[in-house]
């Protein structure tokens, strides 16, 4: 049996305009937080070629990155689009490697995955095809009406939090972009996608330290996080 080949996606396209600044080269403890996300990657046991989605004038500051901290799995730029969808599709259409078998797609603002996480779900991907990250929700989580008004109550043991990595496999997943081409969806989650066809995705439990860099707010929680990891590039 031919062994898996894993392309990974990461998207850094968005317009941080929650931030108020790009984020993916905001310094966490004077390290640009995108260089987290690649090294990651880079240590991954299971992940042979590294896709990142940017926009043009984001190139040259992550060349210097990849060449500062190594990333030698880097394989192509795409670029973004105006949506994630689009820029996830982007770096989908870059993979020309023959021998790819599964897409693992990552938001570069994800920067406190670990190497172990990814191991974890791609590994997941193998057994099932559809593999994504997630939490339980710890929250109690009301759905409102226009008028803000509680309508519903969903049960609490079946809510999970969606993280990437999310993992699948190729032929799976270039289906179900040609579904949503086709039909004219626009999805924040590539699960969703998946889910379109009717086919399973199978839910791995990862850490609650997988958080998305979104505000100024969020920095120093950042930053405390890869202080107590003693994450040293």
């Amino acid at each position: 049996m031919p062994k898996n080949f894993v392309s990974a996606v990461v998207v850094a396209a968005g317009n941080s305009s929650r931030m108020g600044t790009d984020k993916i080269f905001l310094p966490l403890n004077k390290i640009p937080s995108i260089a987290y996300t690649l090294v990651a990657f880079q240590k991954s046991n299971f992940i042979d070629e590294i896709i990142i989605v940017c926009k043009e004038n984001q190139k040259d500051s992550l060349k210097k990155i990849l060449n500062k901290y190594s990333i030698d799995k880097f394989k192509i730029f795409a670029s973004g689009g105006k949506a994630r969808q689009e820029s996830v599709f982007s770096g989908i259409d870059c993979c020309k490697n023959c021998r790819t078998t599964h897409f693992a797609i990552h938001d570069a603002a994800r920067c406190l995955i670990s190497c172990k996480e990814i191991d974890r779900v791609v590994n997941d991907a193998f057994i099932y095809d559809s593999s994504a990250l997630g939490t339980p929700c710890k929250d109690t989580i009301k759905v409102l009406n226009e008028q803000n008004f509680v309508i519903n109550t969903p049960n609490r043991d079946t809510l999970w939090q969606i993280q990437t990595p999310q993992v699948f496999e190729k032929n799976l997943y270039l289906k179900a972009k040609t579904f949503a081409l086709k039909y004219g969806l626009n999805h924040t989650d590539d699960c969703q996608l998946i889910e379109k066809l009717n086919k399973p995705v199978h839910i791995i439990k990862g850490e609650y330290s997988n958080l998305k860099l979104t505000t100024v707010d969020d920095i120093p929680v950042f930053e405390n996080i890869l202080k107590s990891r003693g994450e040293v590039l």
